[in-house]
């Protein structure tokens, strides 16, 4: 015995290594005195009370009961009809406070359901739950072994086999919370208090077993139902558990869909209440994610399925990819049933199950058996004291365990597990137990957690009352008589560490925050099976962390050209496409197109294609969205090049014939017709030239405003000066007739206000233009395909043309005026010089209209420039070209001779 805080535990139970442990078969020495329970509960019947032989000799080795075999089982037996007596089924520990437990060893059909010696058919013997069993023991061993958790206490442990029977659960139960001895509606102990109930119940029977005992008040904690329903505090105010939910679990399998991006699925499940609610929550997810139910299949639950049953299943797989597998655990497929799906079954299949598949035997070497399933299964994790526990512990069992002798005996097999291999002598025999070779071992860490979590709370409640003044001791014992009542306050939002070290924690509704681990079963090359964790998903993670999958561990099919796989009715839409569903079939079953020009899809499977922004456009396979390029007319391209070098010419030969009219100012040809007149024209057109330049360039607010304005004034100053020039010509040859009053209009300053008068008109339109809505540079980003426009917006559009018809209005006044001096007498004549440049003045400008409206961008541009030097070199070169040639090369002709002065 190990001594704990200055006191001595008592354990009657299981023996630590070394001390053979005692097998209870109904009744122990304890007290019996019996006192009234509150409530009521309905009468059971009880069978006849007879004793179990013992299975355990003097020496420690084990032997069987009396009436079996000895021979090896295989992990589902079916034995031969048999009447087998109930009464004695269970496994004592004593202790001061008892926590009661179930655990399944056996199931069995009926033939007489009311009865009290049961007849069967056939019996089931489940050989992994023997560690169920042996999960309670270590784990109230290791309690109550340590000093810290509930010093000077000593649990206890009552264990009852279930069978799978509710009539034997009920009574069980009584005899767990009542005493050894049941009678009904007493309590024939009063000094072991019982804290709590874990049993490993299917949902049914945990639905069932909580109505009848909710009464007592005594918390259940089950180890095994994801029934989610059970969830609801309000309805199941006394119920735990140390598994997550049916939610998280259809959670699950819906984050391994999304991961791999499978979209075509099939289902089947069985037909229960909370399993159907849980494949809806999963089908909605499978289709919030893009996809498809290709058919949902159910079978009843609560049995194994039938032969037929596994043929309908075998068909109906073959219209999918994705095959889901929602049964309970007593419905698992075996290998032979792996076996007929892997020979009538496509490859290129991936099975997704919430159970496990059970090997029936060792030797597989005629299994050829493809890696297609992955097993979503609650947490658990490796426990080397447990192991050890097994290998050196003296052998116990439940006293309805007719199996315990071969059990035991084939954990000495060499073939055995090292982390659970005896050391004792074994015969050699080739037919092992599953359970020996076996890594599952069933829901031990569940039934660990539940036990420790369940003595936590015992902990805290006593601790919590020690603070009060009413500390426990074993002479006050009246302290624990509102034990169950009390233990829920302690027992919701539960943090603890179990013997692992691990942090465990229990949320308002009684659940303990764990997940899932998921298993690739694989079939290795040397015919064994394996399984392996591939992933885990804990629904209580932080976002992003909640899920994780190591793809590398993954054992693919061979069959697979693509790992991982991926399944769907319909390829999958490349990014640059978008899907089309096709009409009257499902939603992931689609045509990919592509998107349209200015749209994107980057990602695969996009219901819709994005619309790039307005500064930018979709690249060539459209699945990214680039820059627009930015169009404009630039020094650096070629076309800049070539108007500004055109431009920069006429602006040095207009300079240069400016010269020459300086330096030859005193000839005639150049005091003909007011050569102040010719110096303000030929200034005019070097300005008209270099305006040009302003639309050459990257627009800003600034040029806009300048290439409108300085065009108009530059212009109308060049116009108004070509119409008062025609107006000399004219009037000078009307004054030479006799009698003429026009000698007065001869002078500058006539021609001189006609130039003011026609620019100052020009200007203030062009401050009205400014003042009201003047030009500013803008980003046209529609007009061209993929492309930026920077362009000069006109502001108010109707100044501009303003501007431009009365620069037509002027224009067609000059060669109204000098088409009718044309055939005035003089070899110095400018009127049919004037009407010629006029005439080129106006097809230009008159040609520029309907071009430049049908331009876009810097050929829009483009036009306006060449509308502006055509037009100035017609101009210079009808007015200034042919007096040049004069002045330069036929300075004979330049003189006074029928010239009059002016």
């Amino acid at each position: 015995m190990r001594a704990r805080g200055g006191s001595h535990r008592q354990s009657s139970g299981a023996a630590p290594p070394g001390t053979v442990a005692p097998i209870a078969r109904g009744g122990s020495r304890r007290q019996s005195s019996c006192v009234a329970v509150a409530g009521t509960v309905a009468s059971v019947a009880r069978g006849p009370s007879t004793a179990v032989q013992d299975m355990v000799k003097d020496d420690g080795e084990v032997s069987g009961p009396s009436g079996l075999s000895a021979g090896a089982l295989p992990i589902e037996s079916r034995c031969p009809k048999l009447d087998m007596d109930f009464s004695e089924d269970g496994y004592y520990m004593d202790g001061d406070i008892i926590i009661g437990g179930f655990v399944q060893q056996y199931s069995f059909d009926l033939t007489k359901s009311f009865s009290n010696i049961i007849s069967y058919k056939s019996i089931t013997y489940y050989s992994l739950d023997n560690y169920k069993f042996l999960a309670f023991v270590f784990a109230v061993e290791e309690i109550n072994n340590s000093s810290e958790l509930l010093p000077n206490i000593t649990l206890g442990l009552h264990i009852k086999e279930s069978f799978r029977y509710t009539r034997k659960i009920i009574e069980s139960a009584l005899k767990i919370l009542a005493g050894q001895s049941t009678v009904v509606n007493f309590k024939c102990n009063l000094f072991h208090t019982v804290a709590a109930i874990i049993e490993g119940f299917t949902d049914e029977e945990t639905y069932g077993f909580y109505n009848i005992f909710q009464i007592y008040k005594y918390p259940q904690v089950s180890y095994f139902s994801q029934n989610l329903y059970m969830s609801d505090l309000v309805q199941y105010p006394y119920f735990y558990r140390t598994v997550p939910n049916e939610m998280h679990l259809s959670a699950g399998i819906g984050k391994l869909l999304k991961y791999f991006g499978w979209k075509w699925v099939s289902i089947f499940s069985t037909d229960d209440k909370s399993s159907m609610r849980a494949i809806q929550i999963l089908k909605e997810g499978i289709e919030w994610n893009g996809g498809c139910i290709a058919l949902h299949h159910t079978f009843p639950h609560g049995r194994t399925i039938k032969n037929f049953e596994l043929h309908k299943i075998l068909r109906k797989i073959k219209q999918s990819t994705v095959n889901i597998f929602y049964f309970k655990e007593k419905v698992a497929f075996s290998l032979y049933c792996i076996l007929d799906l892997q020979r009538r079954v496509k490859s290129g299949q991936v099975f997704i199950t919430s159970m496990e598949v059970k090997m029936l035997t060792r030797n597989q070497k005629h299994f050829q058996i493809s890696n297609k399933f992955f097993i979503f299964k609650p947490y658990e994790k490796v426990m080397p004291n447990f192991f050890k526990f097994i290998r050196e512990m003296k052998p116990v069992w439940l006293a309805s365990d007719y199996n315990a002798k071969e059990w035991w005996r084939y954990l000495c097999h060499s073939n055995c597990s090292k982390m659970i291999r005896r050391y004792c002598n074994s015969s050699k025999n080739d037919n092992v137990f599953l359970h020996c070779i076996s890594t599952n071992f069933k829901s031990s860490y569940n039934i660990y957690n539940a036990v420790y979590a369940v003595a936590h709370a015992l902990h805290d409640m006593i601790m919590s009352d020690s603070g009060n003044g009413t500390k426990w001791t074993r002479e006050n014992r009246e302290v624990l008589d509102s034990l169950p009542w009390k233990l829920h306050h302690y027992l919701r939002n539960l943090h603890f560490k179990n013997g692992l070290g691990e942090e465990m924690n229990m949320d308002e509704n009684g659940e303990l925050l764990t997940g899932y681990n998921i298993l690739n079963l694989i079939f290795l090359p040397n015919e064994t099976l394996k399984y392996k964790v591939v992933g885990q998903y804990n629904p209580h993670a932080p976002p992003g962390q909640d899920f994780t999958i190591d793809e590398k561990a993954i054992a693919w099919e061979s069959s697979f050209t693509q790992k991982p796989p991926q399944f769907r009715c319909t390829p999958s839409c490349l990014p640059g496409y978008r899907k089309l569903t096709r009409k009257g079939e499902p939603t992931c079953c689609y045509d990919c197109i592509p998107c349209a020009m200015g749209e994107i899809s980057n990602q695969t499977d996009m219901d819709t294609c994005i619309t790039c922004p307005d500064d930018q456009w979709s690249n060539q396979k459209r699945d990214a969205c680039i820059p627009k390029v930015i169009h404009f007319l630039s020094f650096q391209e070629p076309l800049g090049i070539i108007l500004t070098s055109i431009s920069m010419f006429f602006f040095l030969i207009t300079s240069v014939i400016l010269g020459i009219f300086i330096y030859y100012r005193d000839t005639p040809i150049v005091r003909a017709n007011n050569r102040h007149i010719s110096y303000i024209l030929l200034i005019s057109l070097i300005f008209c030239f270099l305006c040009s330049l302003l639309f050459i360039g990257h627009p800003e607010d600034a040029t806009c405003i300048l290439r409108q304005t300085t065009f108009g004034i530059t212009f109308s100053i060049a116009l108004s000066s070509i119409l008062a020039k025609t107006i000399t010509v004219v009037t000078a040859f009307q004054a030479t007739k006799p009698g003429s009053k026009l000698h007065k209009w001869m002078g500058s300053r006539v021609s001189n206000s006609i130039i003011l008068s026609c620019t100052l008109i020009q200007t203030i339109l062009c401050l009205v233009w400014l003042f009201t809505a003047p030009p500013f540079a803008y980003l046209n980003m529609r007009s061209e395909t993929g492309t930026i426009l920077i362009e000069c917006n006109e502001g108010l559009v109707i100044a501009f043309y303003c501007v431009l018809g009365y620069l037509g209005f002027l224009a067609a006044v000059s060669f109204f005026i000098a088409f009718l001096a044309r055939n005035l007498p003089n070899s110095l004549n400018e009127a049919k010089y004037i009407t010629f440049s006029m005439l080129v003045f106006c097809s230009v400008w008159i040609s520029f209209i309907p071009t430049y409206l049908s331009s876009k961008g810097k050929y829009m541009v483009t036009v306006e420039i060449f509308a502006i030097l055509a037009s100035s070199t017609g101009l210079l070169g009808c007015i200034f070209f042919p007096k040049c040639y004069i002045i330069l090369l036929r300075p004979e002709r330049n003189i006074k001779k029928d010239i009059r002065k002016m």
